[in-house]
């Protein structure tokens, strides 16, 4: 990545390995260089990078406002957003007698988007959460009485894992949704998790990916340890994972002092005709 960044202190950086470099140990061949030098206390500036996320989460209230950064008015504009997004990729995919449907919810938090969007077109959903008192609140919210069911469909799995440890059980998912989370994910473990994730997805399953785009390289957020990325940024590691574009849309309607959204759909396949769907804004 050569295009340089910013980070929340106002630092610039020529280019995202000269930040990962500082953040996480990276050296020019991708291996940590901390990390044998402290494997005496068993702690790296990878695993440092880590533990400060979850730390921030763990300091945030398992609300709508807590999740959403004190935007929880958000909410409706978001999830609207993205059912617009989601219904005719589903159709197209899977076709109208579409069989029974699952879904992963990667950065669960505390089940927003499984309760108000994925439990109306999945049969099943799983939530994969790393904050433990978000994942608690989840439950909560949707298992009141031991095994919700909206319509027939319900959440089966809660597993407490952050995504950089989590592998999926083979071909189970239609739809892997990953919003506002792999940011967390320093480059090399975004490509591995990927990788691994591909192997979740049935034969016509797709990726979400719903996430803040910088308009330009990069930008640290170093309270927080999570990067918001250029579209470039991001397609250049959609390509290292061996993932193409099927379409992407940006969400309308958040506040103008918000970073920009973008939605994209992933598949593993190349799309017919050699290139990505046509892309909808």
């Amino acid at each position: 990545m050569e295009a340089g960044g910013l980070d929340s202190d106002g630092r610039g950086f020529r280019n995202s390995m000269e930040m990962w470099r500082e953040e996480i140990g990276l050296g020019e061949r991708g291996e940590d260089e901390t990390a044998s030098a402290v494997s005496g206390t068993g702690f790296s500036k990878r695993r440092g990078w880590y533990d400060k996320g979850i730390s921030y989460w763990q300091g945030v209230e398992a609300s709508l406002d807590g999740v959403l950064g004190g935007y929880g008015h958000v909410n409706e504009t978001d999830v609207k957003g993205s059912e617009a997004f989601l219904k005719p990729l589903l159709l197209d995919r899977f076709g109208r007698g579409r069989k029974r449907l699952v879904a992963l919810d990667c950065g669960s938090g505390i089940g927003r988007i499984t309760k108000n969007l994925l439990l109306r077109h999945f049969n099943e959903v799983d939530l994969l959460e790393p904050v433990s008192h978000f994942l608690d609140a989840a439950r909560e919210n949707l298992i009141p009485e031991g095994d919700m069911n909206i319509n027939g469909h319900r959440a089966v799995n809660f597993y407490c894992l952050p995504l950089q440890e989590f592998t999926p059980e083979d071909r189970r998912y239609d739809v892997i949704w990953i919003q506002w989370c792999i940011g967390h994910l320093p480059d090399d473990d975004f490509v591995s998790f990927f990788k691994r994730a591909k192997t979740g997805l049935t034969p016509n399953g797709f990726f979400v990916v719903k996430e803040n785009v910088a308009k330009n390289g990069f930008v640290l957020d170093k309270e927080d340890s999570s990067v918001t990325r250029s579209e470039l940024y991001y397609e250049e590691l959609f390509n290292q994972c061996g993932l193409y574009v099927y379409n992407s849309k940006d969400q309308k309607g958040f506040p103008a002092e918000l970073f920009a959204v973008k939605m994209y759909a992933l598949v593993c396949n190349k799309p017919r005709g050699g290139r990505k769907q046509k892309v909808t804004v």
